[in-house]
């Protein structure tokens, strides 16, 4: 009797360890469901990103062949979702706070400039009146106002020297500077140059705010990450973030074609009240000062002036107070061979152009320095201070770092003939 009963324990033994084989067999056969239903949500992260690509590889290849095939795959779906908690969330963490990191260098240097000024208005515009109504009411008194101005400004240098533009401070009778941490301190503006449209203002006060870092405009690329910093409409603090659409933007200045303006183009919204306040790149150095803003059909396009450029004209404003730009009067278009010859194919064509780069003369400014010279209308000049011209900006730019009065070197066609002439660049006038 004993051993049937042995023999039925041990029957029972067998079918539980079977039952209990088969539903470890279940278990195992979900886990793997579940693991490749993971790895198959995961497969195009993994190839898309090669850190993570690189380890899952070798967790794949390393582990050693003594441990069970399950526990494997089981040590591969937990260092996954390791990798997936450590290692993405930072890098998306990192990309959005850049802009932030920037900002935190430049935001305290940034400050919002106020000003007033007085102005003359007359109550009736006398072109407005009738004749006879304004002989018997006889001249108006001018009445008087005061005007108030916002903008934006920069802490360029540690002894409290503020760079902004020059329409924001320019004739005005008083100066209000309110620093990032809310301080209002006086100002006094050091000079401005209406030509770059740059100004310089220096703080009344021994508590001096930080300066912000500056960087190099022309390390600047296109595609650039661009930060524009300031107080439009009187909102202070206020950032907005774009790129550098465009270098190198000539603008013409005071109609002086030979006068032009050399800017950074940028999405970044720049509206009234900007004007003088940082324009940043993505390490938060500061790369211009914000000038203009294009409105209407061409909105979203803004323009700084170039810090390097703003760098030379804060110098010469903090050591003699004014900008001395020379010029030579001339108005300027660019040829090339391939337009002189299209020009020339033409029966109609007047007159024949040289088959070549260079800076073609449009017109000479009347009693000018180039007038004064000898430059006449169609001359192309080929070469200045010994150096090729391809383009007028090529002359442009050896004019703006020539010396007033020196004489200048100039190599020009005129009709087929070589002929070197030599120009002495005056003070570009009508900036008092």
């Amino acid at each position: 009797m004993s051993w049937m009963i042995r023999v039925v324990r041990c029957r029972l033994k067998g079918g539980l360890e079977l039952l209990k084989h088969r539903r470890r067999q279940r278990a195992w056969k979900q886990c793997h469901w579940i693991f490749l239903a993971t790895k198959r949500k995961l497969h195009c992260f993994l190839n898309n990103c090669r850190p993570i690509r690189t380890i899952a590889r070798f967790l794949y290849n390393g582990v050693t062949n003594d441990v069970p095939l399950m526990l494997k795959r089981w040590c591969r779906v937990l260092c996954i979702g390791l990798m997936l908690l450590i290692g993405v969330q930072p890098a998306v963490a990192v990309e959005h706070s850049f802009v932030a990191d920037a900002v935190k260098k430049v935001a305290p240097a940034v400050v919002r400039i106020d000003t007033e000024r007085t102005v003359e208005r007359q109550p009736f515009d006398p072109t407005l009146i009738d004749p006879l109504l304004r002989d018997l009411l006889g001249d108006q008194p001018v009445g008087q106002e005061r005007e108030r101005g916002q903008g934006s400004g920069v802490v360029i240098d540690p002894d409290g020297l503020v760079l902004t533009n020059a329409h924001v401070v320019d004739r005005v009778e008083t100066v209000s500077v309110t620093l990032a941490d809310g301080d209002q301190l006086d100002g006094r503006v050091v000079g401005t140059d209406p030509v770059t449209d740059l100004a310089l203002v220096r703080l009344d006060t021994s508590a001096l705010p930080p300066q912000a870092p500056l960087g190099d405009s022309e390390a600047m690329q296109v595609g650039d990450w661009a930060i524009a910093l300031g107080t439009p409409y009187g909102l202070e603090r206020t950032v907005t973030l774009g790129i550098v659409s465009s270098l190198h933007r000539n603008i013409n200045s005071l109609g002086f074609s030979d006068k032009r303006l050399d800017l950074i183009q940028t999405d970044a919204a720049i509206n009234p009240g900007n004007s003088g306040g940082p324009l940043v790149n993505g390490d938060g150095e500061v790369i211009g000062i914000n000038t203009l803003v294009r409105s209407g059909p061409g909105a979203g396009l803004g323009f700084a002036i170039p810090i390097n450029l703003a760098r030379r004209v804060a110098d010469q404003l903090l050591q003699d107070g004014e900008v001395v730009h020379p010029y030579i009067g001339l108005q300027l278009v660019g040829l090339t061979a391939r337009i002189a010859r299209e020009h020339n194919r033409d029966p109609n064509a007047l007159v024949q152009l040289p088959e070549r780069n260079g800076a073609l003369v449009q017109s000479v400014l009347p009693d000018g320095p180039s007038d004064k010279a000898g430059l006449r209308r169609g001359d192309l000049v080929i070469a200045v201070d010994e150096l090729p011209v391809e383009d007028p900006q090529a002359l442009l730019e050896v004019i703006d770092a020539a010396r007033v009065g020196s004489p200048l070197p100039l190599k020009l066609l005129r009709n087929g003939r070589e002929i070197s002439l030599s120009v002495k660049p005056a003070p570009l006038p009508g900036l008092a």
